[in-house]
């Protein structure tokens, strides 16, 4: 992909070829597993299992390097004690084993109390994923196009994104209208890692500390065949007591060095067809106190976008009804250092386009069978940051192809 406007032209075409065709209810919108049906109220079981995997190929044609892997194999558990209190929890397996020197890991996605209030408001306390963007509560492989999670929502908002503490859930009685408010533990940015944004300061659960604190809040919004949300965040990084912040020359306290995080998204579905747009935008003020501190080249600012339409080619056909054959786009931008401090180092390769194509088929709802091509652009490589270099090594290329295929399943 050498340049943005092919790629969109690319996505504006699909999305022009289809935009005659009828409405499907939304899949986030279906009752597809126990743990929908549980968080619900509809499941009549007490104690209801649940769960979701995926494994895939991948050929990286400028390296020549193909792989497989058993990506995650995801359990749920939840009971539910009475028609008020429920227990939700989720233990996930990544890349297949975990060994002293493997890249593999067994760890909790969510393990929470659900206390409903009323019929349409309810509070979470525990390990639970706030609502920003569009994967991080509705990531089930079957929910979403693409081999890969879209890049945007592994870096930017990074998937799976969850937190110890507790939230507030209701939807309008009046009006189409969500929304949710929760306050978690912040994040450390001592653990930030440069070329993955604010990824690594996640705490997931893990003897997090609590003297950065966060809050989090989202409206959804729903309109004929359109769903609109805002989401944000907003929460320290610095988790250190005053003494030893003071011996580091940093500020401490519940929201020290903050990171604000802005989020944004329309979904259009009609007729076979679904359309959607997301766009996030990171600002971090105190990034060169970081660097300073920490020496991890932080970014002041990182945003990325994404598009993306589909199209189910079965939507006509009473024959194959209950399948969905989904061809789709997508184009996402990013850039995790458009902003960088003083004494922060310019990287090329951060600024990023991605374009995918590719289908989903799925033979039944809980069940997919993905295939597509990315297309990677990037900015040129900064010699500044190629330290001790291999002999070896070879050129750094802006462009690159991958080829995925994958299966999914979710109960």
């Amino acid at each position: 992909m050498k340049n943005t406007a092919s790629a969109l032209s690319v996505i504006f075409s699909l999305f022009f070829l289809v935009s005659k065709a009828q409405v499907r209810t939304p899949a986030q919108q279906l009752l597809l597993t126990n743990e929908d049906s549980l968080n619900a109220g509809a499941h009549s079981s007490k104690t209801v299992i649940s769960g979701y995997g995926s494994a895939f190929y991948q050929r990286n044609f400028v390296d020549k390097r193909s792989s497989i892997n058993l990506e995650r194999v995801v359990l749920f558990v939840g009971h539910q004690f009475n028609s008020k209190i429920a227990f939700f929890s989720e233990m996930e397996i990544e890349n297949a084993k975990v060994t002293g020197s493997g890249n593999g890991e067994i760890s909790m996605e969510q393990a929470y109390l659900k206390f409903n209030l009323n019929s349409h408001q309810y509070i979470t306390a525990g390990l639970f994923l706030p609502r920003i963007g569009l994967i991080n509560e509705s990531h089930l492989p079957v929910n979403f196009n693409g081999v890969e999670r879209p890049i945007v929502e592994q870096v930017i908002i990074p998937s799976t994104w969850r937190e110890l503490g507790v939230g507030f859930y209701g939807r309008s009685k009046k009006l189409p209208l969500n929304y949710s408010i929760a306050l978690f533990n912040g994040l450390n940015s001592s653990a930030f890692v440069h070329g993955t944004g604010i990824r690594e300061g996640r705490f997931e659960g893990s003897d997090a500390n609590a003297n950065a604190l966060a809050i989090t809040g989202a409206i959804q919004y729903y309109y004929k065949d359109f769903t609109f949300q805002v989401s944000g965040y907003a929460g320290g990084t610095n988790g250190l007591n005053k003494r030893a912040s003071d011996s580091l020359n940093i500020e401490s306290g519940f929201f020290a060095l903050p990171i604000y995080l802005g989020e944004a998204n329309i979904q259009w579905a009609k007729n076979g067809i679904s359309a959607k747009v997301m766009g996030a935008y990171i600002s971090f003020p105190d990034a060169s106190d970081i660097n300073k501190t920490y020496a991890n080249n932080t970014a002041t600012a990182m945003y990325g976008a994404y598009a993306e339409v589909s199209y189910n080619l079965f939507e006509h056909s009473e024959k194959m009804k209950e399948q969905q054959l989904n061809l789709f786009s997508r184009l996402e931008m990013l850039d995790l250092n458009s902003k960088i401090p003083a004494n922060g180092i310019y990287d090329g390769t951060e600024k990023q386009e991605h374009l995918i194509i590719g289908f989903s088929y799925l033979p039944i709802r809980n069940v997919v069978i993905k295939a597509d091509v990315r297309l990677l652009h990037t900015g040129a490589e900064n010699p500044a940051l190629v330290i001790n270099p291999s002999p070896v090594r070879l050129p750094y290329r802006q462009n690159n192809q991958f080829l995925n295929i994958g299966v999914g399943y979710s109960f």
